[in-house]
């Protein structure tokens, strides 16, 4: 049986083969930039790996994630910056530095606990600011639920969704209000960051919430179009009121 370090190496080489010299010409043109949008592929790939539950594909879709990974390292060093190992080492060193509680005698015993002295090891590390490390590039959703999370664990927060719900009037309300474009994108970008600190206080996760709604509309409105084709006519043809009686009927069917 291939050992993990074996595995690893085993890649390593096969990434070293596609950029030597009379390797692969495509590999060998990539660049740290050119890669960026592979990364964010494979991991939301990996993501629904994981929500299909399929341990197969997800075996697979982990081991795509972790080819951009021994990518990044291997044109890395290439230039001369580091490698592989340098990689695995540099979070090696910082997951035992953070987890005292199991590499040392630090006693923590909830995982706001850990979660609180995470971030005490982050302002260690340099960072400025509670906010600091959050990616601007992250999703938006994702990017306002890591905000508030951080903010919340110094205090900055409702003592309970009723402020959050209060709070998503008051921003419905000033988006009614709002003249031009610019005051309507900026209420609206207030309406979803409400909505993102009421699934907070709900512990439902924002973007899985969407999708969830997106696969509904999508298989509902399938349901449309497939209702207009036995009636032998296209989905353009049917009129709103048509439309919306098929998809009462869709809804009653539990799609």
């Amino acid at each position: 049986m291939t050992t993990s370090g074996k595995a690893i190496e085993d890649l390593i080489e096969v990434m070293n083969r596609l950029l030597a010299p009379d390797g692969c010409p495509w590999d060998r043109e990539q660049t740290h930039e050119s890669l960026q949008r592979y990364l964010v592929e494979e991991s939301y790939e990996v993501i629904e790996a994981i929500n299909s539950q399929d341990m197969n594909k997800l075996q697979e879709e982990l081991g795509d994630l972790l080819l951009q990974v021994v990518f990044h390292a291997a044109l890395a060093k290439r230039e001369g910056h580091f490698d592989f190992a340098a990689v695995a080492k540099t979070v090696e060193n910082k997951m035992i530095q953070r987890h005292p509680h199991v590499f040392a005698e630090m006693d923590l015993k909830t995982s706001n606990d850990v979660m609180d002295n995470w971030e005490d090891f982050k302002k260690k590390e340099g960072k400025n600011s509670l906010l600091e490390g959050i990616p601007k590039s992250l999703p938006a959703l994702l990017r306002a639920v890591l905000m508030q999370e951080k903010a919340a664990r110094v205090g900055f927060d409702w003592p309970s969704v009723d402020g959050a719900l209060d709070k998503l009037q008051e921003e419905v309300r000033e988006f009614c209000q709002a003249g031009n474009n610019d005051e309507c994108a900026e209420e609206m970008g207030d309406i979803f960051f409400a909505l993102v600190n009421i699934a907070r206080f709900k512990d439902i996760e924002p973007e899985q919430a969407l999708q969830a709604c997106n696969d509904k509309f999508t298989c509902r409105f399938n349901y449309i179009e497939a209702k207009a084709k036995e009636s032998g006519r296209e989905i353009k043809e049917l009129s709103l009121e048509e439309m919306d009686s098929i998809w009462d009927e869709a809804k009653a069917r539990g799609l």
